[in-house]
């Protein structure tokens, strides 16, 4: 139990009852920034958000703290914050043509490996991954897109998992936009 509660950025309350926080030197600092190991109070203490580098598939290991100090914070994990939101972003605006659209794609660029995520419980999250993946390799579109859900039943209760792949792809688009304008024109 003592180790749970280790990697979760918290020390006995007994071995760590003489000490200061290292930031604002207050009594009683019982938690322990991840990278660094300084010992900070609640006050001062920085915390990631949940969703925080979720859809990154490796997570690097300064990264995967649960508690950090304002040094380690503003050093380490703000700008691998900054740069993941931008990709995310990104991943919003990407284009996604599907295996069965028959459409002329204004291709640039296509990537020969096949990106694929298994096992989501979201269909648009599934979509939103494969555009994350996409994008964190600098290309704007998906071509291909496959996405299927997988029935999973257990006694009364049924939910789904979700899983998709398609190659991401560079488009010119300029001529993407003026294709879906003509495309709106004629519906």
């Amino acid at each position: 139990m003592y180790d749970f509660f280790c990697q979760l950025g918290y020390q006995s309350l007994m071995s760590l009852s003489h000490e200061t926080c290292a930031i604002c030197a207050q009594p009683k600092a019982t938690l322990q920034c991840g990278v660094c190991s300084e010992v900070i109070c609640k006050k001062c203490v920085q915390r990631l958000p949940e969703n925080a580098f979720a859809f990154l598939k490796n997570k690097p290991l300064d990264l995967s703290h649960q508690t950090y100090c304002s040094a380690c914070f503003s050093e380490k994990v703000e700008s691998a914050l900054e740069s993941y939101n931008e990709v995310l972003e990104r991943a919003k605006t990407v284009y996604i043509f599907y295996k069965s659209q028959r459409k002329d794609i204004p291709l640039l660029r296509r990537s020969k490996v096949l990106v694929s995520v298994a096992e989501n419980y979201d269909r648009d999250e599934t979509i939103l991954r494969l555009a994350f993946f996409a994008a964190q390799q600098s290309f704007n579109a998906l071509t291909e897109v496959e996405v299927v859900a997988e029935k999973i039943r257990n006694g009364s209760y049924q939910t789904s998992k979700w899983k998709g792949s398609g190659f991401p792809t560079l488009i010119d688009t300029v001529k993407a936009d003026r294709q879906a304008g003509i495309d709106e024109m004629y519906i």
